[in-house]
């Protein structure tokens, strides 16, 4: 991540995404997405934007679904993995830029953004920034899809709670601040990864998010162009309660 995702850098997390993510299924994400673009736009896209596309897992998971796939982030360590893993094949295109403000060559016709991603902009004005950018780049009617973490997990879930995340060389702590006037968490990360000799290195990193309401969600939508089409707690579009973790909104560009 960079400025804009609320943190002093990828350099600790870029080493070991891939594997903290494991448990999450971008194959059933990526189901929830076409889906997505089946219920809600009138043809299947041919170009799609995967915005803080990170390491790349989502980018080539819908390219391997025959998707024209861009990967946007604003982390060269974050790209450096996801092109580690790019085929000569699979057409994707990266680029290194701020999701505020980013420059395509053309429109797309949807725009994805996953795993919490907008939650890393602190303020209203640079979420309704990106928004802006993003609507900008949109094909008219074109869908826009992201999730954020919701009110309730920043209460219960992040809090002033404290996690290890562990693999078989690596040791990740990670402890929570969250101030709730300010709405904005911060992590402390600390990696331990075992080096050939068997001895340990330390890399620590410090990480920002902010908790935002599905009605300050939803202005700023409709001040960027967009018409909200839904809020769903799960990829079978099932409406939210006040007990959801995880907002997945979808969005169309009006033009």
């Amino acid at each position: 991540m960079s400025e804009y995702h609320g943190c002093d850098g990828y350099d600790v997390i870029a080493r070991v995404y891939e594997q903290m993510g494991e448990t999450i299924d971008y194959e059933v994400w990526a189901d929830f997405v076409e889906a997505s673009f089946e219920k809600y736009l009138p043809a299947r896209p041919e170009l799609v934007l995967d915005l803080a596309c990170g390491t790349g897992r989502m980018t080539r998971a819908l390219a391997k679904r025959g998707y024209d796939m861009i990967g946007v982030d604003g982390s060269p360590e974050m790209l450096g993995e996801a092109y580690a893993q790019k085929t000569e094949d699979d057409g994707i295109l990266y680029l290194c830029q701020d999701m505020r403000e980013f420059e395509l060559y053309g429109t797309v016709g949807a725009v994805v953004c996953c795993l919490d991603s907008i939650n890393y902009l602190l303020s209203e004005d640079d979420v309704e920034k990106t928004f802006r950018t993003v609507h900008n780049y949109l094909d008219p009617d074109g869908l826009f899809l992201f999730d954020l973490n919701t009110p309730h997990k920043f209460e219960t879930v992040y809090g002033n709670e404290a996690y290890i995340l562990e693999d078989e060389d690596s040791f990740l702590g990670w402890q929570n601040e969250y101030d709730r006037e300010s709405g904005i968490c911060d992590f402390y990360l600390t990696l331990f990864e075992e080096d050939e000799d068997g001895r340990y290195t330390r890399s620590e990193e410090h990480q920002r998010e902010k908790c935002y309401t599905r009605e300050v969600v939803e202005k700023l939508l409709a001040e960027s162009g967009f018409e909200t089409l839904g809020f769903f707690s799960a990829f079978d579009f099932t409406a939210p309660t006040e007990t959801t973790d995880r907002w997945y909104i979808a969005a169309r560009a009006k033009k």
